[in-house]
């Protein structure tokens, strides 16, 4: 982590667990009347009345999910709370709360802390959500933060990754692969910088594959979106590990096959470009990268009509019987045996 040397730093020792805990929640506002009783008491209390919960948690983890080399802590704290609500919309619900738990070493003055909450607070604003708890304590490996996040549905609007049916439409939304590359572009210059600390990197041509990387977005938009469309998913997941793992998790949990066409993933030129750069392969990027947290969802053919002029959303492959297997059809028409090879956690 680079330090300005001048900059103040507060021990997080002079404030405490509580005081700690204080300062750094108390500009969270509430905004739904679901949230009964937040931060200040043994629980949060919550009333969902007659809608049912959804409840997802993320744990990231210093050294294994991201670099403070080149991770600005605001940005982290951002995409915390993102990873988390995207699971959320994932099951087509409404995100409403979130916990945020940090375990933080001796290293981190308070002022680091502020820009992480910073973060935190800019993303609970955006995606309207309410933060009603959580715990910090100390580590002796860095950083850890774990966000729970909570989410609320109406009674039979939920969505599964195990409904998707053979005749079905895989969607994606967004573009693939553009968070993995952004990722290289960091990991570079890092080693540029190592050899030369007072080199500074010109960023500006991969501006967009960076912001992927670092201030990730959910699709919050794309839940309204269908519902507005009168599109019911039949399965849905969001892009986490990788398209080619995302689309063997629905294959194997709604017991199908899939086609998915290599000319119809979408990719950003930007994303093309460095590929070109790193002499990497797109196709490969989008299918293995992860990290996207776009949402990948089937529909019924009945419904292409509703959603195929929207710019947002594409028809990538098409599901069939599980005996057909899954595969990916190159623009040469042959086909692939898809493997998962995105992210995965414990490999040596």
């Amino acid at each position: 982590m680079i330090e300005d040397k001048n900059q103040q730093r507060t021990q997080l020792s002079d404030l405490g667990e509580f005081g700690l805990i204080d300062h750094l929640t108390k500009n969270f506002k509430i905004n739904h009347k679901s949230t009964v009783k937040a931060i200040g008491d043994d629980a949060a209390v919550l009333d969902f009345k007659n809608k049912k919960i959804v409840v997802t948690t993320d744990l990231l983890v210093e050294g294994v999910h991201f670099d403070l080399s080149y991770m600005p802590l605001k940005h982290l704290g951002y995409k915390a709370v993102i990873v988390n609500l995207s699971d959320v919309y994932a099951m087509n619900a409404k995100a409403t709360q979130i916990t945020v738990s940090i375990a933080v070493s001796n290293r981190f003055p308070l002022e680091a802390l502020e820009d992480l909450y910073a973060g935190i607070e800019t993303a609970a604003n955006i995606y309207d959500i309410d933060v009603v708890g959580g715990d910090t304590t100390s580590s002796t490996t860095g950083l850890l933060i774990s966000v729970t996040a909570i989410g609320e549905v109406e009674s039979d609007d939920e969505v599964y990754r195990n409904g998707a049916k053979s005749s079905d439409l895989l969607v994606v939304t967004g573009d693939l692969g553009a968070a993995y590359m952004g990722l290289q572009v960091l990991e570079r210059e890092k080693e540029v910088y190592k050899v030369n600390p007072n080199s500074q990197p010109d960023l500006e041509a991969y501006s967009y594959i960076i912001e992927r990387q670092l201030k990730p977005e959910a699709r919050k938009d794309i839940i309204k979106l269908l519902k507005d469309l009168k599109v019911k998913p039949s399965s849905m997941i969001d892009i986490s590990d990788g398209l080619s793992s995302e689309i063997i998790h629905l294959c194997k949990q709604s017991k199908v096959g899939c086609d998915l066409y290599e000319e119809k993933i979408p990719l950003d030129p930007q994303l093309i470009s460095t590929c070109e750069e790193f002499n990497i392969d797109s196709t490969t990027v989008a299918l293995n990268g992860g990290e996207d947290y776009e949402l990948l969802f089937t529909i019924s053919q009945e419904d292409y009509s509703k959603i195929k002029a929207n710019p947002n959303l594409t028809v990538i492959g098409y599901m069939k019987e599980e005996r057909d297997g899954i595969h990916l059809v190159t623009r040469a028409d042959t086909k692939i045996p898809i493997k998962a090879q995105g992210w995965k956690n414990f490999n040596a």
